[in-house]
């Protein structure tokens, strides 16, 4: 903890009670939250920074797309717009935000959509004539004024939230207590032999609640990159290349790639980085400097959807939540809520 982190300790024992009572006045009805007929699902946390909510997301999506008719709804952070925006041909990522605008691309038979304002967004996708089946909040666990039925919390493995405190010393939103409205916690970003007895150790730090679930899920990275150019990853083993990435925590994809004995020149820019023009000349300064014939540049998807555009020989590197175990029992929570919901409905 650094020191500036530390000097404004006070702050956080302040930011905590405002929250504490605010989630208090939730909890007794005194602040109202607005129920809708529609199942709803929430993928959130309790901190700020990257746990690995839009793999998540697209993991619930290729689950209920067969057979339900989805939206997602996001706030479209970063967005050079503002109200309610259904995603279209003429959307981009400056319209809507990088996830949304991901999400768009990606998945052609669901509907996107973006709005600060949740409950107006929700009622205008039930006034749709091919209004939606189900709906993924994305990134709302704090958004109380909407009644949820089934929150999802995400913790990362290498930073646990009981193991965290309230901004601004530490990253957290709300205080610890706030992951007991959520019925399934998922540990996030695991490693792939991660042990029934290390996973015995975390879910007893976590001192969840018999009415709640836990899951430890893993990224899967794939090595067949997207882009411009067919090109695998590992065509590159010994060799340069420039990665760009503008996301909140790049570190499991650099220690990927350099475990693969790929040699990086890694631009890291903050999280949803609008990037300049100043931004995409450093960039294409640093691929000529390289030493290698494949001269591309390596992004996330999430960053590929903003700069594709400007940047030739563009590659980005495609990821999946995969659960560690019990992939089965996971999926089978989500469909018996989202058909009990949809018969209540």
């Amino acid at each position: 903890m650094n020191f500036l982190r530390k000097i404004v300790y006070p702050f956080s024992l302040l930011y905590g009670l405002i929250t504490n009572i605010r989630n208090y006045l939730y909890n007794n009805n005194i602040l109202k939250s607005t129920k809708f007929k529609t199942p709803i699902i929430v993928v959130g946390n309790l901190s700020v920074g990257g746990t690995g909510k839009t793999p998540q997301i697209e993991y619930l999506i290729r689950l209920l797309q067969d057979n339900y008719k989805v939206a997602v709804l996001s706030r479209g952070y970063k967005r050079k717009s503002k109200g309610f925006i259904i995603a279209d041909e003429n959307s981009s990522s400056e319209i809507i935000g990088d996830e949304p605008f991901q999400y768009y691309k990606k998945f052609l038979n669901i509907i996107v959509c973006v709005d600060v304002d949740r409950t107006n967004a929700i009622q205008q996708l039930e006034a749709l004539d091919n209004a939606p089946e189900i709906i993924l909040l994305d990134d709302a666990f704090q958004h109380r004024k909407v009644s949820v039925g089934l929150n999802i919390v995400l913790t990362s493995y290498n930073d646990l939230y009981v193991d965290d405190i309230m901004l601004p010393t530490g990253n957290l939103r709300e205080n610890k207590s706030g992951a007991n409205r959520a019925q399934i916690v998922i540990v996030t970003k695991c490693p792939s032999t991660i042990s029934d007895k290390e996973q015995l150790e975390i879910a007893k730090k976590l001192k969840l609640t018999q009415k709640q679930s836990l899951f430890f899920s893993t990224i899967e990275y794939n090595k067949e990159l997207q882009g411009n150019l067919t090109i695998n990853l590992t065509q590159f083993k010994n060799k340069e290349l420039v990665l760009v990435t503008g996301i909140a925590n790049p570190k499991p994809l650099v220690d990927y790639l350099k475990s693969m004995n790929i040699h990086l020149q890694h631009l890291n820019f903050p999280d949803h980085h609008n990037f300049s023009k100043n931004d995409i000349n450093e960039i294409k300064l640093a691929v000529e400097k390289i030493n290698s014939n494949n001269k591309i540049v390596l992004t996330t998807e999430k960053d590929y959807v903003r700069i594709f555009a400007e940047l030739q020989n563009l590659q980005f590197v495609t990821i999946e939540t995969k659960f560690v175990a019990k992939s089965s029992d996971f999926d089978k929570l989500i469909k018996k809520y989202v058909e009990q919901g949809s018969r209540d409905s």
